[in-house]
């Protein structure tokens, strides 16, 4: 398992665009992914799990994936968040 801490530094934090954008990018690869925030663990696979996080500007998240492209996974993933979700 591959995960990485980061914290958020677009100004909505994952709001229904950014939730949106990286669910795309998620369903690319065939690792598990999953998102954690303040304790909460959700499928990073699904928008509504994202969304229910709350995940607000300024606070830390954790990328996890597990399976044969889980490096790829959360590199990708971890780039779409440094660059607030610009695609």
């Amino acid at each position: 398992m591959k995960e990485k801490e980061m914290t958020l530094q677009n100004k909505e934090g994952l709001h229904a665009r950014a939730a949106a954008i990286f669910v795309r990018c998620a369903n690319g690869f065939s690792s598990d992914i999953n998102l954690k925030a303040h304790g909460d663990t959700v499928n990073g696979k699904s928008i509504i799990g994202i969304m229910s996080l709350g995940a607000y500007s300024g606070e830390k998240i954790t990328i996890q994936a597990d399976g044969p492209d889980e490096v790829e996974a959360v590199d990708s993933l971890a780039k779409l968040i440094e660059e607030n979700f610009e695609m």
